[in-house]
């Protein structure tokens, strides 16, 4: 089990080569349980290899709890369950890509 941190949606949050940008959550039934995943744009502009953005599905996994704390920033903590199983993980990605028609998908 992990916790989640859910950002303001559509607030730059600063990387070490750019930033990215949480724009929605997702809560995706599949096999009797919940999935969450995060749809953001990534934008690297400070990298030796040039400037570029693109579109992502982050996926952090099954939900165990939802929202069910606050962190010392104010935001809300979810609880989530890793997704492991390869073919689990393929059908997953077959599902986001075909449903939010991006190509980039990222398990936590």
């Amino acid at each position: 089990m992990s916790k989640y941190t859910h950002l303001e949606p559509n607030k730059d949050v600063p990387t070490p080569s750019g930033y990215y940008v949480p724009h929605k959550e997702v809560r995706l039934p599949y096999d009797g349980r919940e999935i969450l995943y995060v749809l953001s744009e990534a934008v690297v502009d400070s990298s030796c290899c040039g400037t570029g953005d693109f579109n992502t599905a982050l996926i952090p996994g099954y939900i165990v709890k939802w929202r069910g704390e606050k962190n010392e920033d104010g935001n809300s903590v979810s609880l989530v369950e890793s997704i492991t199983d390869e073919k689990t993980r393929d059908v997953i990605r077959k599902i986001i890509k075909e449903k939010e028609n991006i190509t980039q998908t990222e398990f936590w």
